[in-house]
């Protein structure tokens, strides 16, 4: 298998839509017979990299590259930024509104969890341009 890049543009604000490209990720990792324990953590990695596009930065783009030894995801937005990434990578903080956490969502567990369920993961942030995340998942 040659290298397999997908695209996908994430909405911002639509609750309905989050979590259609990682499922469609999720979907086509299977059909390749890409090992399930990758499958897993790749889809709760952009899952929750796909919510906090939504919650917190109006949206992005999602780039995936799928090879035999891994899978690599970018996370691109236009959003605030992340001012402390310290902080942010804390369980339990986040700065999600009241009305986003009435959803269920914005539980301060999303890039503590892309951390968790990722071989690798860098964070470029800049206060007002936004904010890009890489993340690996080793087959």
């Amino acid at each position: 298998m040659n290298t397999l890049t997908l695209r996908y543009e994430v909405p911002g604000d639509d609750f309905t839509r989050a979590g259609e490209a990682s499922s469609d990720v999720k979907r086509k990792l299977k059909q390749l017979g890409y090992n399930p324990d990758a499958i897993r953590k790749v889809a709760i990695a952009m899952y929750e990299g796909e919510i906090n596009m939504v919650i917190h930065a109006g949206g992005g783009e999602a780039v995936v590259d799928v090879d035999p030894k891994q899978v690599q995801i970018v996370l691109r937005d236009h959003g605030p930024g992340i001012p402390d990434v310290e902080k942010a990578m804390q369980e339990g903080w986040s700065t999600a509104p009241d009305n986003v956490r009435n959803l269920g969502f914005g539980a301060g567990m999303g890039l503590p969890n892309m951390k968790k369920y990722t071989d690798e993961l860098r964070i470029d942030t800049k206060v007002g341009e936004g904010t890009t995340l890489f993340m690996k998942v080793y087959a």
